[in-house]
């Protein structure tokens, strides 16, 4: 039996986050939503999570300071990290935090397909 993979969304837009959550569990993953970015390694380490996808501006909470703790942090370090944002000229800052891709919003679903498939493939 094959191991469902676990994809964290860390996006203070409940909708978002919702909507997300179905079109990934359509594809068959397994996913959690939250609100809460400082709760992000807690939520890595006790759901064993293997992608973490992160809005960049999160509750007054800049999501590349998110993504470099994750990265930094040895328990956490491997897992991925897909950020995403609706800034403009944001992807160069979200890759040196870390994250091993970037999207920005509004997207096509075949593009956020595209990249979890990309990344979780590395």
């Amino acid at each position: 039996m094959t191991k469902k993979i676990k994809i964290l969304v860390v996006d203070d837009d409940a909708m978002i986050g919702e909507m997300l959550k179905a079109v990934l569990e359509f594809k068959g993953y397994e996913v959690l939503v939250s609100g809460k970015p400082n709760e992000t390694e807690e939520n890595i380490t006790e759901n064993n999570i293997d992608l973490v996808i992160l809005d960049k501006l999160i509750s007054g909470v800049d999501g590349t300071d998110v993504c470099t703790k994750v990265k930094n942090n040895d328990k956490t370090a491997k897992v991925k990290v897909l950020m995403m944002t609706a800034l403009h000229n944001a992807g160069p800052e979200c890759i040196e935090a870390g994250a091993d891709a970037f999207m920005t919003k509004p997207f096509d679903m075949e593009i956020l397909y595209k990249n979890v498939e990309t990344i979780l493939n590395q």
